[in-house]
Protein backbone atom coordinates (compact mmCIF):
# COMPACT_ATOMS: atom_id res chain seq x y z
CA UNK A 1 0.00 0.00 0.00
CA UNK A 2 1.07 3.55 -1.09
CA UNK A 3 2.28 5.75 1.54
CA UNK A 4 1.05 9.66 2.07
CA UNK A 5 4.21 10.89 0.26
CA UNK A 6 2.60 9.03 -3.30
CA UNK A 7 -0.30 10.56 -3.36
CA UNK A 8 -2.64 7.73 -0.27
CA UNK A 9 -4.40 10.40 2.05
CA UNK A 10 -3.95 8.31 4.65
CA UNK A 11 -1.30 4.97 4.55
CA UNK A 12 -1.22 1.81 6.31
CA UNK A 13 2.27 3.76 7.38
CA UNK A 14 0.98 6.46 8.70
CA UNK A 15 -1.45 4.55 10.93
CA UNK A 16 1.85 2.82 12.36
CA UNK A 17 3.53 6.38 13.39
CA UNK A 18 0.34 7.07 14.98
CA UNK A 19 0.20 3.82 17.15
CA UNK A 20 3.92 4.84 17.92
CA UNK A 21 2.71 8.40 18.45
CA UNK A 22 0.06 7.67 20.69
CA UNK A 23 0.90 4.54 23.10
CA UNK A 24 1.74 6.25 25.95
CA UNK A 25 -1.31 8.10 26.23
CA UNK A 26 -4.21 6.01 25.49
CA UNK A 27 -5.29 2.44 26.66
CA UNK A 28 -4.79 -0.53 24.58
CA UNK A 29 -8.25 -2.25 24.84
CA UNK A 30 -9.06 -5.88 25.26
CA UNK A 31 -10.42 -8.41 22.69
CA UNK A 32 -12.89 -10.30 24.31
CA UNK A 33 -14.85 -13.60 22.86
CA UNK A 34 -18.37 -13.64 23.04
CA UNK A 35 -20.20 -17.32 23.54
CA UNK A 36 -23.45 -15.93 23.11
CA UNK A 37 -22.72 -13.99 20.09
CA UNK A 38 -20.68 -17.01 18.59
CA UNK A 39 -23.84 -19.56 19.39
CA UNK A 40 -26.14 -17.06 17.25
CA UNK A 41 -23.62 -16.20 14.55
CA UNK A 42 -21.92 -19.80 14.38
CA UNK A 43 -18.57 -18.97 14.03
CA UNK A 44 -16.44 -17.36 17.06
CA UNK A 45 -17.25 -13.78 17.78
CA UNK A 46 -14.59 -11.33 19.57
CA UNK A 47 -15.90 -7.51 20.97
CA UNK A 48 -13.64 -4.87 20.86
CA UNK A 49 -14.27 -3.51 24.42
CA UNK A 50 -13.34 0.64 23.19
CA UNK A 51 -16.30 1.28 25.67
CA UNK A 52 -13.46 0.89 28.36
CA UNK A 53 -11.06 3.36 26.35
CA UNK A 54 -9.73 6.13 28.29
CA UNK A 55 -12.70 8.96 28.29
CA UNK A 56 -15.04 5.80 27.34
CA UNK A 57 -14.85 5.83 23.90
CA UNK A 58 -12.25 5.44 20.78
CA UNK A 59 -11.99 9.31 19.58
CA UNK A 60 -9.29 9.89 22.02
CA UNK A 61 -7.32 7.59 19.82
CA UNK A 62 -7.89 10.13 16.76
CA UNK A 63 -7.68 13.25 19.08
CA UNK A 64 -4.07 12.44 20.76
CA UNK A 65 -2.44 11.77 17.33
CA UNK A 66 -3.57 14.90 16.02
CA UNK A 67 -2.53 16.90 18.99
CA UNK A 68 0.52 15.30 19.05
CA UNK A 69 2.02 16.71 15.91
CA UNK A 70 0.96 20.38 16.57
CA UNK A 71 3.72 23.17 17.34
CA UNK A 72 3.84 24.35 20.47
CA UNK A 73 2.24 27.45 19.41
CA UNK A 74 -0.70 25.92 17.97
CA UNK A 75 -0.98 24.42 21.38
CA UNK A 76 -0.95 27.31 23.23
CA UNK A 77 -3.19 28.97 20.96
CA UNK A 78 -5.53 26.27 21.82
CA UNK A 79 -8.12 23.74 19.88
CA UNK A 80 -11.72 23.09 19.36
CA UNK A 81 -14.20 20.81 17.91
CA UNK A 82 -18.06 20.35 17.21
CA UNK A 83 -19.16 17.25 18.96
CA UNK A 84 -22.44 15.39 20.00
CA UNK A 85 -19.94 13.85 23.02
CA UNK A 86 -17.49 11.78 22.58
CA UNK A 87 -14.82 13.55 20.48
CA UNK A 88 -15.52 16.39 22.61
CA UNK A 89 -14.52 14.19 25.66
CA UNK A 90 -11.85 12.64 23.55
CA UNK A 91 -10.18 16.15 22.48
CA UNK A 92 -10.55 17.49 26.18
CA UNK A 93 -8.45 14.54 27.62
CA UNK A 94 -5.42 15.25 24.94
CA UNK A 95 -5.32 18.84 25.33
CA UNK A 96 -5.01 18.36 28.97
CA UNK A 97 -2.14 16.09 28.02
CA UNK A 98 -0.60 18.37 25.97
CA UNK A 99 -1.35 21.60 28.22
CA UNK A 100 -3.59 22.67 25.88
CA UNK A 101 -6.84 24.76 25.67
CA UNK A 102 -9.99 22.95 24.61
CA UNK A 103 -13.36 24.92 23.38
CA UNK A 104 -15.67 22.39 22.75
CA UNK A 105 -18.75 23.08 20.82
CA UNK A 106 -22.06 20.58 21.61
CA UNK A 107 -25.45 20.41 20.67
CA UNK A 108 -27.52 21.88 23.36
CA UNK A 109 -29.44 18.59 23.42
CA UNK A 110 -26.25 16.38 23.81
CA UNK A 111 -26.34 13.76 26.60
CA UNK A 112 -25.77 15.15 30.39
CA UNK A 113 -23.35 12.14 31.13
CA UNK A 114 -20.90 13.28 27.98
CA UNK A 115 -21.78 17.30 29.34
CA UNK A 116 -20.31 16.48 32.63
CA UNK A 117 -17.13 14.05 31.24
CA UNK A 118 -16.07 17.27 28.98
CA UNK A 119 -15.92 19.57 31.96
CA UNK A 120 -14.44 17.05 34.09
CA UNK A 121 -10.98 16.86 31.72
CA UNK A 122 -11.02 20.77 31.45
CA UNK A 123 -12.75 21.51 28.30
CA UNK A 124 -14.60 24.90 27.85
CA UNK A 125 -18.11 23.74 26.54
CA UNK A 126 -20.09 26.36 23.96
CA UNK A 127 -24.03 25.18 23.35
CA UNK A 128 -25.07 25.25 19.82
CA UNK A 129 -28.89 24.83 18.78
CA UNK A 130 -29.17 22.37 16.59
CA UNK A 131 -27.63 19.13 15.48
CA UNK A 132 -24.49 18.21 15.46
CA UNK A 133 -23.62 20.18 11.76
CA UNK A 134 -24.53 23.37 13.28
CA UNK A 135 -22.45 22.89 16.00
CA UNK A 136 -19.39 22.48 13.00
CA UNK A 137 -20.01 25.48 11.60
CA UNK A 138 -19.77 27.24 15.00
CA UNK A 139 -16.69 25.69 15.80
CA UNK A 140 -15.24 26.64 12.39
CA UNK A 141 -15.94 30.08 12.85
CA UNK A 142 -15.02 30.43 16.00
CA UNK A 143 -11.34 28.87 14.73
CA UNK A 144 -11.16 31.25 12.35
CA UNK A 145 -11.59 34.27 14.62
CA UNK A 146 -10.25 32.91 17.73
CA UNK A 147 -6.85 31.36 16.09
CA UNK A 148 -7.36 27.90 17.25
CA UNK A 149 -7.16 24.79 15.32
CA UNK A 150 -10.20 22.63 14.51
CA UNK A 151 -10.35 19.13 15.62
CA UNK A 152 -12.34 17.63 12.66
CA UNK A 153 -14.44 14.84 14.30
CA UNK A 154 -13.64 12.38 11.24
CA UNK A 155 -12.62 14.61 8.25
CA UNK A 156 -9.05 14.96 9.12
CA UNK A 157 -6.62 12.17 8.15
CA UNK A 158 -4.37 12.81 11.53
CA UNK A 159 -7.98 11.18 13.20
CA UNK A 160 -8.65 8.92 10.47
CA UNK A 161 -4.97 7.03 11.16
CA UNK A 162 -5.56 7.67 15.37
CA UNK A 163 -8.55 5.52 15.04
CA UNK A 164 -6.88 2.95 12.52
CA UNK A 165 -4.49 2.07 15.98
CA UNK A 166 -8.06 -0.16 16.36
CA UNK A 167 -7.27 -2.12 12.87
CA UNK A 168 -3.35 -3.54 14.62
CA UNK A 169 -4.57 -4.07 17.61
CA UNK A 170 -7.23 -6.16 16.15
CA UNK A 171 -4.56 -8.00 13.66
CA UNK A 172 -2.38 -8.82 16.49
CA UNK A 173 -4.78 -10.17 18.91
CA UNK A 174 -6.63 -12.18 16.78
CA UNK A 175 -4.60 -12.91 12.83
CA UNK A 176 -7.57 -14.88 12.21
CA UNK A 177 -10.27 -12.58 11.83
CA UNK A 178 -12.01 -12.55 8.25
CA UNK A 179 -14.97 -10.03 9.20
CA UNK A 180 -14.69 -7.07 11.50
CA UNK A 181 -18.56 -5.23 11.82
CA UNK A 182 -17.86 -1.23 12.97
CA UNK A 183 -20.31 1.74 13.36
CA UNK A 184 -19.89 4.15 10.88
CA UNK A 185 -21.26 7.52 11.73
CA UNK A 186 -18.81 9.81 9.91
CA UNK A 187 -16.39 7.35 8.70
CA UNK A 188 -12.97 8.02 10.46
CA UNK A 189 -13.31 4.77 12.77
CA UNK A 190 -14.42 2.77 9.85
CA UNK A 191 -11.85 3.25 7.70
CA UNK A 192 -8.82 3.91 9.83
CA UNK A 193 -9.53 0.61 10.72
CA UNK A 194 -10.46 -0.89 7.13
CA UNK A 195 -6.62 0.95 5.92
CA UNK A 196 -4.68 -1.24 9.04
CA UNK A 197 -6.51 -4.32 8.95
CA UNK A 198 -6.30 -5.30 5.22
CA UNK A 199 -2.93 -4.52 5.07
CA UNK A 200 -2.58 -6.83 8.00
CA UNK A 201 -5.38 -9.38 7.35
CA UNK A 202 -5.24 -10.52 3.61
CA UNK A 203 -8.91 -10.88 3.02
CA UNK A 204 -10.42 -9.61 5.75
CA UNK A 205 -13.61 -7.47 4.88
CA UNK A 206 -14.65 -4.83 6.77
CA UNK A 207 -18.49 -3.70 7.59
CA UNK A 208 -20.36 -0.52 8.21
CA UNK A 209 -23.19 -0.57 10.45
CA UNK A 210 -25.20 3.07 10.45
CA UNK A 211 -28.01 3.40 12.42
CA UNK A 212 -31.50 3.22 10.00
CA UNK A 213 -32.78 6.67 11.33
CA UNK A 214 -29.33 8.38 10.62
CA UNK A 215 -27.95 6.71 7.39
CA UNK A 216 -26.67 9.09 5.02
CA UNK A 217 -23.77 6.58 3.34
CA UNK A 218 -26.69 4.49 1.81
CA UNK A 219 -27.87 7.40 -0.66
CA UNK A 220 -23.76 8.66 -1.17
CA UNK A 221 -22.12 5.73 -1.85
CA UNK A 222 -24.22 5.14 -4.86
CA UNK A 223 -24.17 8.62 -6.17
CA UNK A 224 -20.58 8.60 -5.35
CA UNK A 225 -20.89 12.30 -3.59
CA UNK A 226 -22.00 13.68 0.13
CA UNK A 227 -25.56 13.17 0.45
CA UNK A 228 -27.23 14.69 3.74
CA UNK A 229 -29.94 12.20 5.79
CA UNK A 230 -32.92 13.97 6.37
CA UNK A 231 -33.35 12.89 10.11
CA UNK A 232 -30.54 12.59 13.29
CA UNK A 233 -33.31 11.10 15.82
CA UNK A 234 -31.62 7.74 16.71
CA UNK A 235 -30.50 6.69 20.11
CA UNK A 236 -26.95 6.38 18.37
CA UNK A 237 -26.33 9.65 18.87
CA UNK A 238 -22.31 8.88 18.62
CA UNK A 239 -23.19 8.01 15.07
CA UNK A 240 -25.59 10.49 14.08
CA UNK A 241 -23.63 12.51 11.13
CA UNK A 242 -26.15 13.76 8.90
CA UNK A 243 -23.72 14.11 5.80
CA UNK A 244 -20.48 12.11 5.12
CA UNK A 245 -16.80 13.75 4.76
CA UNK A 246 -15.17 14.81 1.54
CA UNK A 247 -12.15 13.27 3.28
CA UNK A 248 -13.99 9.80 4.41
CA UNK A 249 -16.95 9.31 2.04
CA UNK A 250 -13.89 8.28 -0.53
CA UNK A 251 -12.42 6.20 1.76
CA UNK A 252 -15.55 3.91 2.60
CA UNK A 253 -15.85 3.86 -1.16
CA UNK A 254 -12.27 1.93 -1.71
CA UNK A 255 -12.04 -0.09 1.82
CA UNK A 256 -15.47 -0.68 3.05
CA UNK A 257 -17.19 -3.96 1.83
CA UNK A 258 -20.87 -3.15 2.96
CA UNK A 259 -22.69 -0.74 4.75
CA UNK A 260 -25.88 -1.94 6.17
CA UNK A 261 -28.49 -0.24 8.96
CA UNK A 262 -30.16 -1.41 12.35
CA UNK A 263 -33.04 0.39 14.21
CA UNK A 264 -33.29 1.65 17.29
CA UNK A 265 -35.34 -1.23 18.74
CA UNK A 266 -32.72 -3.71 17.52
CA UNK A 267 -30.04 -1.81 18.51
CA UNK A 268 -31.03 -1.58 22.66
CA UNK A 269 -31.73 -5.32 22.28
CA UNK A 270 -27.84 -5.14 21.52
CA UNK A 271 -27.63 -3.28 24.52
CA UNK A 272 -29.20 -5.34 26.62
CA UNK A 273 -27.74 -8.11 25.83
CA UNK A 274 -23.99 -6.97 26.14
CA UNK A 275 -25.21 -5.66 29.47
CA UNK A 276 -26.78 -9.30 30.68
CA UNK A 277 -24.29 -11.60 28.68
CA UNK A 278 -20.52 -9.58 28.66
CA UNK A 279 -21.29 -7.40 31.62
CA UNK A 280 -20.29 -4.89 29.46
CA UNK A 281 -22.29 -0.78 29.43
CA UNK A 282 -22.33 0.24 25.73
CA UNK A 283 -23.52 3.16 24.22
CA UNK A 284 -26.58 2.77 21.30
CA UNK A 285 -23.82 3.83 18.55
CA UNK A 286 -21.38 1.66 20.23
CA UNK A 287 -23.68 -1.70 20.07
CA UNK A 288 -24.52 -1.26 16.63
CA UNK A 289 -21.87 -3.83 15.20
CA UNK A 290 -23.19 -6.02 17.74
CA UNK A 291 -26.79 -5.57 16.64
CA UNK A 292 -26.30 -6.30 12.88
CA UNK A 293 -24.58 -10.21 13.75
CA UNK A 294 -28.10 -10.67 16.29
CA UNK A 295 -29.85 -9.92 13.08
CA UNK A 296 -28.24 -11.79 10.86
CA UNK A 297 -27.78 -8.41 8.45
CA UNK A 298 -24.18 -9.55 8.14
CA UNK A 299 -22.81 -12.98 7.16
CA UNK A 300 -19.83 -14.96 9.27
CA UNK A 301 -16.64 -15.42 6.69
CA UNK A 302 -16.69 -19.48 6.08
CA UNK A 303 -13.39 -19.47 7.21
CA UNK A 304 -11.58 -16.97 10.72
CA UNK A 305 -13.51 -15.13 13.08
CA UNK A 306 -15.82 -12.22 13.78
CA UNK A 307 -15.05 -9.23 15.85
CA UNK A 308 -17.36 -6.40 16.36
CA UNK A 309 -16.17 -2.96 17.85
CA UNK A 310 -17.83 -1.88 20.52
CA UNK A 311 -16.83 2.26 19.59
CA UNK A 312 -18.24 3.68 23.42
CA UNK A 313 -20.19 3.37 26.30
CA UNK A 314 -20.89 6.95 27.58
CA UNK A 315 -24.68 6.56 27.72
CA UNK A 316 -26.14 8.44 30.62
CA UNK A 317 -28.22 6.30 33.35
CA UNK A 318 -31.81 7.51 32.49
CA UNK A 319 -31.28 6.65 28.51
CA UNK A 320 -29.30 3.62 29.81
CA UNK A 321 -33.22 2.73 31.39
CA UNK A 322 -34.92 3.37 28.45
CA UNK A 323 -32.96 1.64 25.87
CA UNK A 324 -33.45 -1.76 28.24
CA UNK A 325 -37.16 -1.18 28.16
CA UNK A 326 -36.53 -0.80 24.60
CA UNK A 327 -34.71 -3.69 24.18
CA UNK A 328 -36.64 -6.23 26.51
CA UNK A 329 -39.82 -4.88 24.83
CA UNK A 330 -38.37 -5.14 21.37
CA UNK A 331 -37.15 -8.84 22.49
CA UNK A 332 -40.85 -10.20 23.87
CA UNK A 333 -39.16 -9.82 27.55
CA UNK A 334 -41.28 -6.71 28.76
CA UNK A 335 -45.10 -7.18 28.43
CA UNK A 336 -47.81 -4.48 28.97
CA UNK A 337 -51.50 -6.03 30.38
CA UNK A 338 -54.47 -4.77 31.05
CA UNK A 339 -57.46 -6.09 32.94
CA UNK A 340 -60.15 -5.57 34.99
CA UNK A 341 -60.52 -6.57 38.58
CA UNK A 342 -63.52 -6.44 41.47
CA UNK A 343 -62.89 -3.65 43.69
CA UNK A 344 -62.72 -5.70 46.70
CA UNK A 345 -59.72 -7.01 48.96
CA UNK A 346 -57.61 -10.24 47.66
CA UNK A 347 -58.81 -9.37 43.58
CA UNK A 348 -55.51 -7.80 42.80
CA UNK A 349 -53.33 -10.28 45.17
CA UNK A 350 -55.29 -13.23 43.16
CA UNK A 351 -53.81 -11.42 39.82
CA UNK A 352 -50.41 -11.43 41.09
CA UNK A 353 -50.16 -14.30 42.26
CA UNK A 354 -51.00 -16.13 39.17
CA UNK A 355 -48.64 -13.86 37.36
CA UNK A 356 -45.74 -14.64 39.71
CA UNK A 357 -46.62 -18.61 39.80
CA UNK A 358 -45.87 -18.34 36.18
CA UNK A 359 -42.11 -17.13 36.91
CA UNK A 360 -42.91 -13.20 36.03
CA UNK A 361 -41.07 -10.27 37.56
CA UNK A 362 -43.97 -7.40 38.72
CA UNK A 363 -42.51 -4.33 37.53
CA UNK A 364 -45.05 -1.70 37.81
CA UNK A 365 -49.02 -2.25 38.63
CA UNK A 366 -50.85 0.97 37.94
CA UNK A 367 -54.79 1.69 39.20
CA UNK A 368 -56.94 3.10 36.40
CA UNK A 369 -60.08 4.70 37.46
CA UNK A 370 -60.47 7.49 36.12
CA UNK A 371 -61.98 8.01 32.48
CA UNK A 372 -62.80 4.37 32.15
CA UNK A 373 -66.12 2.81 31.12
CA UNK A 374 -65.98 0.40 34.03
CA UNK A 375 -68.39 -0.99 37.30
CA UNK A 376 -68.18 1.46 40.07
CA UNK A 377 -67.20 -2.02 42.20
CA UNK A 378 -64.95 -2.58 39.63
CA UNK A 379 -60.95 -1.52 38.91
CA UNK A 380 -58.85 -1.61 35.89
CA UNK A 381 -55.19 -2.72 36.08
CA UNK A 382 -52.16 -1.82 33.73
CA UNK A 383 -49.34 -4.83 34.52
CA UNK A 384 -45.71 -3.97 33.42
CA UNK A 385 -43.83 -7.60 33.39
CA UNK A 386 -40.35 -8.97 32.41
CA UNK A 387 -40.40 -12.01 31.13
CA UNK A 388 -38.62 -14.79 29.77
CA UNK A 389 -39.53 -14.07 25.76
CA UNK A 390 -42.68 -14.30 23.36
CA UNK A 391 -43.49 -18.09 24.92
CA UNK A 392 -43.35 -17.15 27.95
CA UNK A 393 -45.88 -13.98 27.64
CA UNK A 394 -48.52 -16.40 25.51
CA UNK A 395 -48.39 -19.05 28.58
CA UNK A 396 -49.07 -15.67 31.15
CA UNK A 397 -51.88 -14.69 28.85
CA UNK A 398 -53.54 -18.00 28.99
CA UNK A 399 -52.95 -18.72 32.49
CA UNK A 400 -54.52 -15.27 33.39
CA UNK A 401 -57.73 -16.02 31.76
CA UNK A 402 -58.05 -18.86 32.87
CA UNK A 403 -58.65 -17.35 36.24
CA UNK A 404 -61.40 -15.73 34.79
CA UNK A 405 -59.47 -12.27 33.71
CA UNK A 406 -60.37 -10.42 30.56
CA UNK A 407 -57.53 -9.28 29.33
CA UNK A 408 -55.98 -7.15 26.70
CA UNK A 409 -51.96 -6.91 25.74
CA UNK A 410 -50.83 -3.43 25.56
CA UNK A 411 -47.87 -2.16 23.01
Amino acid sequence: MAGTATGEVVSFEDVEAADARIESHVRRTPLLSSGELTRRVGAKVFVKAENLQLTGSFKVRGATNKLAQLSKEQLTAGVCAASAGNHAQGLAFAASQFGARAVLFMPAGAPLAKIAAVHQYGGEVRFVDGTYDDAQAAAQEAAEAEGMTLVHAFDDPQVVAGQGTIGLEIARDAPDVGLIVVPLGGGGLATGVAIAAKQLLPGVRVVGVQAAACAPYLESLKAHRPIGARSANTICDGIAVKEPGRLTLPLVERYIDGVVTVTDDEVAQAMVMLLERTKLVVEGAGAVGVAALMQGLVKAPEGGSVCAILSGGNVDASLLYECIRLGETAAGRRMVLATVVPDRPGALAGLLKTVADLGANVVDVEHLRDGMDIHVRETAIQLVLQTRGPEHDEEIMKAVEAEGFSVRLEH
